[in-house]
Order: C-alpha cells, then sequence, then structure tokens
C-alpha cells in the first residue's frame, strides 16, 4: 500500500487478527503518521529477520521500563496500540536496523498468542468516541493559541506547527495526535494520549500539558530576561567606570578606589595601631586597592577594616589608680540595702586593684545567688562608683563557640565574638563587662563547647592576648573588668568555676525587703505608674504581710510584681477621678491579690506522727521541705516516692537501716518491721529531688511512724547521717536558714560540723533564731521527738557536750509563746 495513501483507506484495511508485537521505549507513531526508529532490542531484531517482506504490519506499543529491564508481553494485554506498515530497512553498524514505520490506526491487544523468539499479539481496531460538538471548538482553539505561544517561546518547536494544526481541525483525533506528536511531549504523556479513546478527552489532557509547558516557559523566559538585564548593568557599569578613570585620569583626579585606601591608611597612621596589627591592616589595604569595588570579596575586606579600626586600642574610661574606696561604697550603698557581705568583698576586691596600679593578675568576680536578688544591678553600682563604661552580656543559653571567639572571615555574614562587640559599642578598653547567667551556657556539641572559649576570656595570665576567629589578631582584654553571674555554681565546669571570684547573694529577709521597699521600689514604682506618694499609703505591716503570704521567695521579683498590681488598681482609680489616698490594709490586699499563697506560719501547726519539716537548697535559694512517712499493715516493704535520685534514695535506705538498729531505745517492736509497711513521701512530685542533706529528717520521720511518737513542727533540721548516726556537714546553710526564718521557723537543728557556717546569716536572723548542733542521730531524735504528749524536752543540754544550743541574743528571743505572737504580729 502506498505511503500517500488517503486516511478514509487506510481506515477501512481489514487487519489480519494477529500481529507481532514490537515495543517502542523512546516514541511511538500515531495513527497516520510516519517515524524513523532505529532497532536494537533482540526481540524486535528476531522479528525483522524473521519477517524480511516488503509491507509488514507491526504492532507497536509503548515499554514504560528501564532500558535494561526485560519486557513482558503479557503486561500489554488489554492496552491501546497502534498498528504500522515497516519501510525502508537500512542495516546500521553494531547490529542496530534504522526502519520507517506508518501509523495505520489504533488497536487493543487481547491476548499475546507467542513469546519467543519474538511476541505475536490477537488484536482488534480500536473504536474510538467522538467529541461533544458543543465544546470542541473551544478546546481546539484554545490548543492552537497554547502552540502559538509555545512555538514563540521555545526555539525547539517549529514554527509552521501552529499552522499545520490549524490545518487539520476538522478532523479532531488526527488533530490531537498531530498534537501530541509535534509539542515535544514526554514518552509518558504520549502514551497517555494513545491510551484515551474518548477524543474530546485526549485534546483535553494534551490542553493541560501544553497549558502548563506555557506557563513554564514564560517563568523560564522571565528569568532569561531579568539575567540578560543584569548581565548588561554590570557591562554597562563596567564600561562607565572605565570611562570615569580615563577621565580621571586625564584630568590629574585620583581614582575612587585609590583615594578610599589611601584614607584607610591615614586612619591606620592615626590610630597607632599595635605594630603586628598595623601590619597587617596596612597588607589588607593593600589587598583591597587590587579589588574592584563591585567584587564581593572588596566588601568583606572593607567590612574588617572598618571593624579593626572601630576597636578600642588604646582609649580608656579611668584609671585604677584613682578608684575612690568611699565613692564605692556611697554608691553601692545607695542602690542596695542589706548585702553586707557582698559589698564588702566588693570593696575589697577594688582596693586590691588600686593599691596594685591597676594590675589586673586577679580573680574575676561572679555574683551567685538566687534570681532577683540584686545580681546584674551590684555590676552596674560598681562601674558607676568606678566611672567606667557598663555592658552586660547574656550568655545563657548559648551553644555555639563562635559566639564568643567569632567567625572566620571565610564564612558568609562572619561577624566578631561578643566579647569584641561590645568593645566596639563601648569604645573604652577598661569597661565593666557583665557576663550574665554564665551557668547556663551550653556545655559543648558540634559547634564547639563555648564554656571552654571562657576559659582564656576569664583567666588574667591568657587574656591579654585573646584571639578572635574573625579579628585573627591578639587583643588584650586584661584592662576589662569581668563581673559574672550564676544561680547556680554546679552547672559552671570545675575548671571555669576554679577562675572565679565567688561572691554568695543568698538572698532577703522579710525585713530588708520591707526596707527596700521603702527605699527603691515604691519611689519607682509610683513614678512608673503616674502616682504621688500622697495617693496611696503602704504601712510596714502590709508591706510584710505581701512578702510573707504572696512572695515568699530569696529576690524581689514576685513581690514587686505584686506592689505593681496594687498600683494599677490604684492607678486606674485616679485615671477615673479618684483623688483621695488609699491606705492599704490587709483586707484590702486579699481584695487585690486575691487569696494568700502561702500559709501563715508552719510551726503553728500541732506536732504529727510521721510528719518532719527539712530544709532543701535550690537555684532559687533555700525551701522548706515537708517529708512524710505513713506506717500500714503489711510485709515489712518501704516505699519511696517523689522523683528521688539516686543518693536520695542511698539516704532513705541507711536511714532506714539506721532506725531497725535502734528499734529498742525507740520503743518499736521488732514484729513491727516484719507487719507493717512504710511509705515515705517527698510533696511536690513534680520537682527532681536529690542530695544527701535531707538524712537527719528521713530518720526522724521513719523512726516517729513506726514508734508512733509526734515530731515537733517548730524546729525545721538538715543533716546527712550515716549507718552508725553520724550527723555530717552539709552546704546551702545560709540560704536555709533564710528559708526557714522567712517562714516563720525559729530554731533550726543542724549538724555540728556547720557551726561554722553561722557566720555567713545575717544578724538580725541570728538574733532571732534559736541553734541547735548535733553531731549523733540520738541526739536529734531526743530533740525532735515526742512522747505520747507533746511537751517540748525540759534540758536540751548533752553531758558529753555533743549536742550544743546557741540561743543567740536571748533577752530579744523570749519565751515560745512571745515569739509567736511577735510573727503574728509581723
Amino acid at each position: 500500500m502506498p505511503r500517500g495513501q488517503k486516511k478514509e483507506e487506510i481506515l477501512r484495511s481489514e487487519l489480519p487478527p494477529t500481529l507481532p508485537l514490537m515495543a517502542l521505549r523512546s516514541t511511538i507513531v500515531f495513527p497516520l503518521g510516519t517515524i524513523a526508529v532505529q532497532m536494537g532490542a533482540p526481540e524486535n531484531l528476531a522479528l525483522l529477520r524473521q519477517h524480511e517482506e516488503s509491507g509488514l504490519i507491526v504492532a507497536l506499543v509503548v515499554a514504560g521500563s528501564d532500558l535494561e529491564d526485560p519486557i513482558d508481553p503479557r503486561s500489554f494485554v488489554g492496552k491501546v496500540g497502534v498498528a504500522a506498515r515497516v519501510h525502508e530497512r537500512i542495516n546500521l553498524p553494531g547490529d542496530t536496523v534504522q526502519i520507517t514505520l506508518q501509523g495505520l490506526r489504533r488497536i487493543t491487544l487481547e491476548d499475546i498468542e507467542q513469546v519467543q523468539p519474538f511476541a505475536v499479539a490477537r488484536v482488534q481496531g480500536a473504536r474510538e468516541t467522538p467529541p461533544d460538538p458543543a465544546e470542541l471548538d473551544e478546546l481546539v482553539a484554545r490548543t492552537v493559541a497554547a502552540a502559538e505561544t509555545l512555538a514563540e517561546l521555545i526555539e525547539r518547536i517549529p514554527a509552521e506547527v501552529p499552522q499545520i494544526l490549524k490545518m487539520n481541525v476538522s478532523d479532531p483525533g488526527r488533530f490531537a495526535d498531530l498534537a501530541a506528536t509535534n509539542m515535544n511531549l514526554r514518552i509518558a504523556d504520549k502514551e497517555e494520549v494513545l491510551q484515551r479513546l474518548d477524543i474530546g478527552q485526549r485534546i483535553r489532557f494534551i490542553l493541560s500539558r501544553l497549558e502548563r509547558e506555557v506557563a513554564r516557559a514564560r517563568v523560564m523566559e522571565d528569568v532569561k530576561k531579568q539575567t540578560e538585564v543584569k548581565i548588561e548593568e554590570h557591562q554597562r557599569e563596567f564600561y562607565l567606570r572605565q570611562q570615569l578613570r580615563a577621565i580621571q585620569s586625564e584630568l590629574g583626579e585620583a581614582d575612587p578606589n585609590e583615594k578610599e585606601s589611601v584614607d584607610l591608611l591615614r586612619r591606620i597612621d592615626e590610630a597607632q595601631l599595635p605594630e603586628k596589627v598595623a601590619q597587617e591592616a596596612r597588607r589588607e589595604t593593600e589587598r583591597l586597592r587590587m579589588l574592584s569595588p563591585a567584587s564581593s570579596e572588596y566588601q568583606v575586606l572593607r567590612t574588617y577594616l572598618d571593624t579593626l579600626l572601630a576597636l578600642p586600642w588604646h582609649a580608656r574610661s579611668a584609671n585604677d589608680a584613682e578608684i575612690s574606696l568611699e565613692k564605692v561604697e556611697a554608691a553601692l550603698g545607695d542602690r542596695h540595702y542589706g548585702l553586707d557581705e557582698a559589698k564588702e568583698r566588693i570593696v575589697e576586691y577594688l582596693a586590691v586593684r588600686k593599691l596594685r596600679g591597676g594590675d589586673p593578675n586577679g580573680p574575676i568576680l561572679c555574683f551567685a545567688g538566687p534570681p532577683g536578688t540584686g545580681k546584674t544591678s551590684l555590676g552596674k553600682a560598681i562601674a558607676k562608683s568606678i566611672g567606667r563604661e557598663f555592658y552586660r552580656i547574656s550568655v545563657g543559653g548559648v551553644r555555639d563557640e563562635a559566639e564568643i571567639r567569632g567567625h572566620r572571615r571565610t564564612y558568609v555574614g562572619a561577624m566578631p565574638g561578643m566579647l569584641l562587640q561590645a568593645l566596639r559599642r563601648v569604645q573604652v578598653k577598661d569597661p565593666v563587662i557583665m557576663i550574665d547567667e554564665i551557668d547556663k551556657m551550653g556545655n559543648g556539641g558540634a559547634s564547639g563547647d563555648p564554656t571552654a572559649a571562657m576559659l582564656e576570656v576569664l583567666d588574667p595570665s591568657q587574656n591579654d592576648s585573646f584571639v578572635d576567629h574573625y579579628l585573627n589578631l591578639p587583643f588584650d582584654l586584661s584592662s576589662v573588668l569581668f563581673i559574672c553571674t550564676a544561680n547556680n555554681l554546679h552547672d559552671i565546669p570545675p575548671a571555669l568555676r576554679d577562675r572565679l571570684e565567688v561572691i554568695r547573694i543568698a538572698g532577703y529577709t522579710i525585713e530588708e525587703k520591707v526596707e527596700i521597699a521603702e527605699r527603691y521600689l515604691m519611689p519607682r514604682l509610683l513614678a512608673d505608674h503616674g502616682l504621688d506618694p500622697i495617693d496611696i499609703s503602704l504601712p510596714d505591716a502590709v508591706l510584710g504581710h505581701i512578702t510573707a503570704r504572696y512572695s515568699r521567695e530569696a529576690g524581689l521579683r514576685t513581690f514587686e510584681r505584686s506592689l505593681a498590681s496594687i498600683l494599677r488598681k490604684r492607678a486606674r482609680a485616679k485615671a477615673d477621678g479618684d483623688t483621695s489616698t488609699w491606705v492599704i490594709d490587709v483586707a484590702r490586699v486579699e481584695q487585690i491579690l486575691g487569696a494568700p499563697r502561702y500559709a501563715v506560719e508552719e510551726a503553728e501547726k500541732e506536732p504529727e506522727v510521721g510528719a518532719v519539716t527539712g530544709l532543701a537548697w535550690t537555684n532559687t535559694g533555700g525551701e522548706l521541705m515537708t517529708i512524710e512517712a505513713l506506717r500500714m499493715p503489711g510485709s515489712g516493704k518501704l516505699t519511696v516516692t517523689g522523683q528521688l535520685g539516686g543518693v536520695m534514695r542511698e539516704s532513705v535506705d541507711a536511714a532506714y537501716s539506721f532506725v531497725r538498729s535502734r528499734a529498742a531505745t525507740l520503743g518499736i517492736e521488732e514484729v513491727e518491721f516484719r507487719e507493717a509497711d512504710l511509705h515515705l513521701h517527698f510533696p511536690a512530685g513534680a520537682i527532681p529531688k536529690d542530695g544527701p542533706s535531707a538524712g537527719i529528717a528521713v530518720t526522724l520521720a521513719l523512726a516517729s511512724a513506726l514508734s508512733r511518737r509526734p515530731v515537733r513542727r517548730d524546729v525545721a533540721l538538715t543533716g546527712e547521717v550515716t549507718l552508725r548516726g553520724k550527723v555530717l556537714e552539709i552546704g546551702g546553710v545560709k540560704e536555709k536558714v533564710l528559708a526557714a526564718y522567712r517562714a516563720g521557723l525559729r530554731e533550726v537543728i543542724l549538724p555540728k560540723a556547720n557551726e561554722k557556717d553561722l557566720r555567713d546569716v545575717p544578724a538580725e536572723v541570728r538574733a532571732g533564731m534559736a541553734f541547735t548542733f548535733a553531731s549523733g542521730m540520738d541526739e536529734v531524735l531526743r530533740l525532735a521527738l515526742l512522747s505520747d504528749a507533746p511537751a517540748v524536752p525540759a534540758d536540751r543540754a548533752d553531758d558529753d557536750g555533743d549536742l550544743l544550743t546557741l540561743p543567740f541574743d536571748d533577752a530579744s528571743r523570749g519565751t515560745r509563746s512571745e515569739r509567736r505572737r511577735e510573727r503574728v504580729q509581723q
């Protein structure tokens, strides 16, 4: 049959019931189309060798698998293919045959009758569904428009393709096949076109693909135009710059780039930089001179030189020899009430620096204490008193070493570390730099260990040649007065903690908070809320009630927020026209702040069996910790709850063993340990607890529960206990004693080895409390474990002197009933 025969004759021609199957991987020929294909697959070559006659008709299908994957002919059953006639065979090198295929019509593969050496399929002519005439014209018009747009935007699509499509709009099926053939669709899309027998759906599918390609081509065209514009702008700028240089050269004017380099060299000479720093600056300036201002390296070098020249290499704010200790004491006293020990240590530290002529080889101060106790403001007061600039760096949460040492210049957006940035802002080399929250720095990871980088910064013997990664030059930090703050010293690595002179700030008593409120807080809060002193009156008793019942903490922040809440109510009333003076009493406080958050006093409760008031140390100061023990019938099991750590659990085991060894002395029958269960609980179960200092409290609670004898609740106690009943030294005495004092307790039992730590407790607290020092657990049991009647033992002194009671200022302490009355009045 000739290649130019008409479509009607091709479609009316009868097809054999079986046809050899030829699978094409990268292309397909549609009906009435012609294509040249090179055959190299073994099954296709076997088919062509066996049928060498002219006009061979084959069944074409699309094999979607990779070239290396074998083809399963049975997978094509039920799919649509194309019956095609083979023309013009040409043998090529490499066992390859090029043939020309002419598509005849769509066929459906019903079954595979032969697989080897090539597949033979039983086929039937496919019946196509004509499109809906109502929507055909619109689909065709949109398809032609998309083809015209693509022909304009994409060079590989011939310009005559839209005209070819217009010439075949009368035959929708042929129109769709021509569009799929000439618009360079992917082979998967061509197969989808082949499979669709509904001509309307076939055209819609082609239209969706063409419109998607139009959108993509327009984006690419826009990007191409923008790129060309930028290239043209750069070329234009370069050309104009060359012209400008030529004009300036003819006029005898200097090159702007050269002028900038000369200006930098002048600034380097005027800055009187250290020798090595000046050499590096000049070398980088010469490099800058050789670069074009449009170069990215030019901007990096210029930023580096600006940073280097902005640092205070010689500028000073004060001379250490001129430190006035009287001025320091006055400044600390004006801004802080109490904290006598901390103030004394600060003055001593500055006195040493003054006598040594500003010699920096001394320790670094570290204020350690709970939040809200004035650590940061102490640093500001020091800077003000010695006439230096102050800058605060918060390192809480810093996890990257580069935050301290800076980034190397090879990184995009590199900058110096926190320290050099601080010096650049204050513009002096001897400021007071406060490193806040040093205990909350990250402890290493993929980005390095910032605490290790701090070792060089805070070592006076090393920081005179601190090298920042960005600067890559030594900078002298020895003139900087570093002051650190921390809440928990245990979170600071030992090597870093060894470089710090720790000044502990335990917290404030109720009396101190009241005085601070009158001197500092109320004047500032009144100004912040737009009030005058005559607008509101807060007596001392009310201030004491607020701090005792609403803000029982070591610091002042909750206390300050409570006062601010009251002042906001007064400000609202004044804004509404109320000009009277508010006199705040306890009832008004509870009306504004709500019900009190804390009980009046733990000591007012009656003695209980199995309940002991212990003392604990936390990051926010000391806290009371009630330990509860409960006895119940059982089999001798001991249950411990309250989210305890390993050390505290071992302390519980040691306490239980000691109580069992003293069963006869305590009047506990041996059968109790076999027929009774004990449950020991530490309230606030959501908070982790650990440490051995609750040992004597745990022992006392177990002894009380097993002996059924009540425990005094007006006494707080702390100390570690051994299996032999020895009471060992513990830490945090000052914080724990202040916690007991804030809670209204006036008697505390401490280990005898901690007697020396009482000097850290404020004098007014010592004067209002009684301290008992015990070296053995037997003394603690005799003192705190009552008989059936809750009477306090008359004789609290031990014959061998192991038990020591120090009633500081007995006259001021008075009897127990008098002390209770005093506390109620407070």
